[in-house]
């Protein structure tokens, strides 16, 4: 199977290396200075499993018919990313990473419905030096349709195959539920991305960490209301989270300080202040700002989210994060 991976960020970088090192017949998509940089040195990955340097092709854009695309962009991107190589994809699976529930409507206005393959992403790197990958900790590669209409089940099946030598694999018949419950487990992501610091230092202070609990507690009464269904994650239960929400605030916000601490040994930092230390726009809109979005088209309210994303984008514009002072400010009203 020949496999081209579009996107050369954290999870792009790191797909695209791990395959590879499996022997998979892999190509990276890349634009700017990661071109050059693992053009001439390959890609380098430290942290979960070790190091690991791998050789592998890429270039700036796609230029043979693959018959498996790893789309690895940010949801914002995947627009330009396949509108570029279009005339490529007619026979093409083309298998979605993205955080959130839009990627699938945005790549079905380039593809049948049935060659789109959802997934999750349950294992967290980081990528902030063009062509060095941190594996800060393993999960699962969840995989499914948001549409039901693959004809057969068995591409998805075949897929396994495919990517299980690199990653624990697994298929999920109705991935929706799923895939709302990851944007509750990302929607935490912009208080790193408004502190500009690692996911670590920001929530092991039990101040921020309320303010993550009261994310999901406005998150949650939005979907209650609306009878929108959760489904749990291998690795998180969607008890975590009604556990979580139903403790008074306090104690909730004690055992989240004490998860977040432990994801990796490395510094983690989130994918909405990646984004941001690369210089490039974040994807808070389709995160946070899905429970904005939903709350909106509903007539219901979601102030303390749209605060929140309202922030991120002033830190993308001036690039001045805040301080915990100013972010407590802001907020405490909204809790």
């Amino acid at each position: 199977m020949r496999i081209a991976v579009i996107g050369s960020g954290a999870i792009g970088c790191l797909v695209a290396a791990y395959l590879k090192d499996k022997k998979a017949e892999v190509t990276l998509i890349g634009h700017g200075p990661v071109v050059e940089v693992v053009a001439r040195q390959g890609i380098a990955v430290s942290g979960a499993r070790g190091d690991l340097a791998v050789r592998i092709d890429i270039a700036e854009s796609l230029n043979y018919i693959p018959d498996l695309v790893i789309l690895a962009t940010k949801t914002q991107d995947i627009d330009s990313a396949l509108a570029d190589c279009k005339n490529l994809l007619q026979n093409a699976l083309l298998l979605t990473t993205q955080n959130g529930v839009q990627a699938e409507k945005i790549a079905s206005k380039y593809l049948a419905p049935e060659q789109v393959i959802s997934s999750i992403v349950m294992f967290g790197s980081t990528n902030i030096e063009p062509g060095k990958v941190v594996h800060n900790f393993e999960g699962s590669w969840i995989l499914g349709s948001v549409f039901g209409q693959l004809a057969d089940w068995g591409k998805i099946e075949g897929l396994v195959s495919v990517l299980s030598p690199a990653f624990p694999v697994v298929i999920a018949k109705d991935i929706t539920g799923m895939k709302y419950l990851k944007i509750f487990l990302n929607a935490n992501n912009c208080l790193p991305a408004i502190l500009g610091k690692s996911m670590q230092e920001v929530f092991s202070d039990l101040s921020v960490s309320q303010i993550s609990i009261a994310i999901w507690k406005e998150a949650q009464g939005i979907f209650n209301q609306l009878n929108l269904g959760l489904a749990s994650l291998p690795g998180f239960p969607l008890e975590n989270l009604t556990k979580l929400t139903s403790l008074p605030i306090e104690k909730g916000a004690e055992i989240f300080s004490g998860m977040m601490q432990n994801l990796s040994r490395e510094p983690l930092y989130g994918s909405i202040l990646q984004s941001i230390m690369r210089g490039k726009l974040s994807e808070i809109d389709y995160i946070n700002g899905e429970f904005v979005n939903l709350a909106r088209a509903h007539h219901l309210s979601a102030p303390l989210n749209t605060a929140l994303v309202e922030m991120v984008h002033e830190v993308e514009k001036t690039r001045r994060f805040y301080s915990k002072e100013e972010l407590i400010a802001k907020t405490k009203e909204l809790i």
